[in-house]
């Protein structure tokens, strides 16, 4: 973990409570605060080394997080009845992300539970044509 601190790392590192649910060597899974929860069974995904968002997360970092959001989710539809989840991540500046440490809400959800995750809403930005052509170079 590096130098930067945040009430995840404080988790990590025993130093604020949490509600376990998984302690894997590179990602965790405890629950929100239960003002925070959107239903019985959200869970939060959370890298064991300190990086922002995606972007800054090595390839490692992610493949470990999401190996951990599988098992939560096959436990999900088991325990809790879940006939999907929702995984919710907001990475960087822009994105409304509210705890600068990587890390993924899983929401157990089922047709009957009342509630929408997706978004409502559509961005006033504009798409070049060209957009895809740029976003494949940019990665090459």
């Amino acid at each position: 973990m590096g130098t930067e601190r945040c009430v995840f790392c404080e988790i990590l590192e025993g130093e604020a409570p949490a509600r376990w649910v998984a302690r894997d060597a590179n990602a965790v899974a405890f629950l929100p605060l239960p003002e925070g929860a959107l239903a019985p069974g959200h869970t939060l995904v959370v890298s064991a080394r300190h990086v922002v968002g995606v972007q800054d997360a090595e390839p490692a970092d992610l493949a470990d997080a999401m190996t951990l959001v599988h098992r939560l989710s096959v436990a999900m539809q088991s325990v809790l009845g879940a006939t999907g989840v929702n995984v919710l991540n907001a990475s960087g500046p822009g994105s409304e992300q509210s705890v600068q440490h990587l890390h993924f809400h899983v929401v157990p959800r089922r047709p009957d539970d009342g509630f929408s995750t997706w978004p409502a809403g559509r961005s006033r930005l504009s798409t070049d044509a060209a957009l895809p052509e740029a976003l494949a170079a940019a990665m090459r």
